[in-house]
C-alpha cells in the first residue's frame, strides 16, 4: 500500500537578550556549570519573576516576519509538572494566548513551491540542563530561564525534504531577524517532530510518534524518513503504530523508543499568578515591524533586480548571513556587484572551507575585498596579482595597497610608457617579428613574456598585447 506522511514539527529557539526571560542572570552558552544563576532560576521561595522587555520584543520580531496575527494583550500561565531540569516545579509559558497565531513559511523544494502554516508561537523559559551518567545524574542550571520562543506548525509536511527546507528556511529567519544564533549543535534551536502516516487519498490521521529533541536539520530529515519506513512495514504486516515518544540514534540511523504515550498530559495550566496581563502599546509593535532588518528573500530580490545576479549566486549568498552580511558592506566601498560577488563565493569561500574558518574570524575586511575588487577594475593589478595580494593579506591582515607597494605590483598601464619598453624589445627580437610575419603565433607570447621580464611583471597584459599587435602590424607594413 502507498501512505502518505503527516509530519508537524515543533521547534524551541532560545533568544539572544543579554539576561534570562523573568530573572538578572546572563545568557551565555559555554560557562561553568552553575555559576550563570541566581534566587529565581533556581525556584527559590519568595522570589519573584520580572519579564524581560527584549525577549517580547524578539518574539514580536518573529512573528512579524513569519507573517502571524499579534495578540497585543500578553497572557503568561504556569505549565505544571514535577521533572529534575525544572527547579520551580512549573514552568513559566503561554498557553491559552499565545503571542503569535496563523502565520506561514514558504518553501521549494523539487522546483515546486509550498506553503507551510504555523499555528501558533509563544513564549516561555528554558529548563536547566542534564548530564547523564551510569548511575547519577548532574545539572547544570546556567540554561534555566533563558528566554524561548516555541514555534508550531500545523500537519501540512509530507516529506523529510520538506521538513529540512522547512527549518533552513526558519533557521534564515531567525538570523537575519537577530534574535538567536540558532545553532543547533549548541541547543539554542531544537526541534521535536511528529510524524504519522496513512493511505493516500484518505483524511483520517493515523496514530502518531513524536521524535525528541533533534539536533541537527539533516538528523531530522534522517529521523523522519526511518520512522515513516518503520510505520509502513508495521502496517503492512498488519500491525499497529503505537502513540509513544522516540529519540534518533545517530550511530545507529534509527528511531528507539523512550516512553510509551497512552494519552496527552495534563499539565494542569492555570494563569500565572505573579505575572498580570499587559497590554502591548499597538505603536510599538508596529514599530519593530517597521525596524526588521532586510530578510533573506528581500535580499534576493534587491541582488538579482538591482545589482544584475544570477538567482543561483543570490541564493548561495543569503544563505550565510555573515556572507550576506560582508557582502552588504563590501558593495558600500566598491560597486562592482558581480566581481565582488565572485570573490566572496569563488577565492574568499576557498580560503574559509580550506582552514575551517567564519568569514568574521580572519583578518579580511569589507574595506580591503572592495579595495582589491576596485584595483583589478582600475587595471592596477592584474587579477593573477590579486590573488597574491589576498593571500598575502590574509596571512598579514595588511592594506592592499601597502601589499601592492611593498610587492611592487602596480600595473604599468600607461600607453606610453608601455609603448617605449615594447619597442625596444621589438628592436632586440627581428627574428620573432619574422616569425610573427610568417604565421608562426607562437613569436607573440614569447614576445609578451620578454616585455614581462623587463617590467618585472608588471605591465598591463591587456594593453599590452593591443600595443604589441599595433606595433607589430606597422613594422611589417614598412618593410
Amino acid at each position: 500500500m502507498n501512505y502518505e506522511q503527516v509530519i508537524g514539527l515543533e521547534v524551541h529557539c532560545e533568544l539572544k537578550t543579554h539576561s534570562k526571560m523573568f530573572s538578572s542572570s546572563a545568557v551565555t552558552f559555554g560557562q561553568k556549570p552553575n555559576t550563570m544563576i541566581n534566587e529565581v532560576d533556581l525556584g527559590m521561595p519568595g522570589n519573584m519573576p520580572v519579564l524581560n522587555k527584549r525577549g517580547v520584543e524578539y518574539a514580536i520580531r518573529v512573528c512579524h516576519a513569519l507573517h502571524m496575527d499579534i495578540d497585543e494583550l500578553l497572557c503568561f500561565d504556569r505549565k505544571n509538572y514535577y521533572y529534575a531540569d525544572l527547579p520551580k516545579g512549573f514552568q513559566i509559558t503561554q498557553n491559552q494566548r499565545p503571542i503569535g497565531r496563523n502565520g506561514y513559511i514558504d518553501i521549494d523544494v523539487d522546483g515546486e513551491r509550498k506553503r507551510i502554516e504555523i499555528e501558533r508561537l509563544h513564549m516561555e523559559e528554558d529548563t536547566c540542563k542534564q548530564f547523564h551518567f551510569h548511575d547519577f545524574s548532574l545539572l547544570d542550571y546556567n540554561r534555566a530561564g533563558i528566554p524561548l520562543i516555541e514555534i508550531v506548525t500545523r500537519p501540512h509536511i509530507r516529506s523529510g525534504k520538506q521538513a529540512a527546507a522547512y527549518l533552513e528556511k526558519l533557521r534564515q529567519i531567525l538570523l537575519y531577524t537577530d534574535v538567536s544564533d540558532a545553532k543547533m549543535e549548541e541547543g539554542s534551536m531544537r526541534c521535536d517532530v511528529n510524524i504519522s502516516i496513512r493511505p493516500f487519498g484518505s483524511d483520517k490521521f493515523g496514530i502518531r510518534t513524536e521524535i525528541k529533541n533533534l539536533n541537527s536539520i539533516s538528523n531530522v530529515q534522517k529521523a523522519i524518513e526511518y520512522e515513516a519506513l518503520r510505520q509502513e512495514k508495521v502496517l503492512d504486516k498488519g500491525g499497529e503504530v503505537l502513540q509513544e515518544t522516540r529519540r534518533f540514534d545517530e550511530t545507529c540511523k534509527k528511531t528507539v523508543v523512550m516512553r510509551a504515550k497512552g494519552g496527552a498530559v495534563d499539565y494542569k495550566y492555570y494563569t500565572e499568578p505573579n505575572i498580570l496581563p499587559i497590554r502591548l502599546d499597538h505603536n510599538w509593535v508596529i514599530k519593530i515591524k517597521e525596524d526588521l532588518p532586510m530578510l533573506a528573500d528581500e535580499r534576493v530580490e534587491k541582488y538579482i533586480h538591482e545589482y544584475g545576479l544570477s538567482s543561483t549566486n543570490a541564493h548561495i549568498l543569503v544563505a550565510s548571513k555573515e556572507i550576506s552580511d560582508f557582502y552588504e558592506e563590501t558593495i558600500q566601498y566598491c560597486h562592482e556587484y558581480q566581481l565582488v560577488c565572485n570573490w566572496l563565493l569563488g577565492d574568499v569561500q576557498a580560503y574559509l572551507n580550506k582552514n575551517d574558518m567564519t568569514i568574521n574570524e580572519t583578518k579580511l575586511t569589507p574595506q580591503y575585498l572592495g579595495k582589491i575588487v576596485q584595483f583589478i577594475q582600475d587595471n592596477i593589478i592584474s587579477s593573477k596579482q590579486a590573488k597574491k595580494v589576498f593571500d598575502e593579506l590574509m596571512v598579514t591582515g595588511k592594506d592592499p595597497e601597502i601589499i601592492i607597494e611593498e610587492k611592487g605590483m602596480k600595473q604599468i598601464s600607461d600607453p606610453s610608457m608601455l609603448l617605449s619598453i615594447i619597442n625596444e624589445v621589438l628592436d632586440t627580437n627581428e627574428q620573432s617579428i619574422q616569425d610573427y610575419k610568417a604565421g608562426k603565433d607562437r613569436a607573440i607570447g614569447y614576445l609578451v613574456g620578454q616585455i614581462m621580464k623587463k617590467t618585472r611583471g608588471q605591465a598591463n597584459p591587456k594593453v599590452t598585447n593591443q600595443l604589441l599587435m599595433k606595433l607589430l602590424k606597422e613594422r611589417i607594413s614598412d618593410e
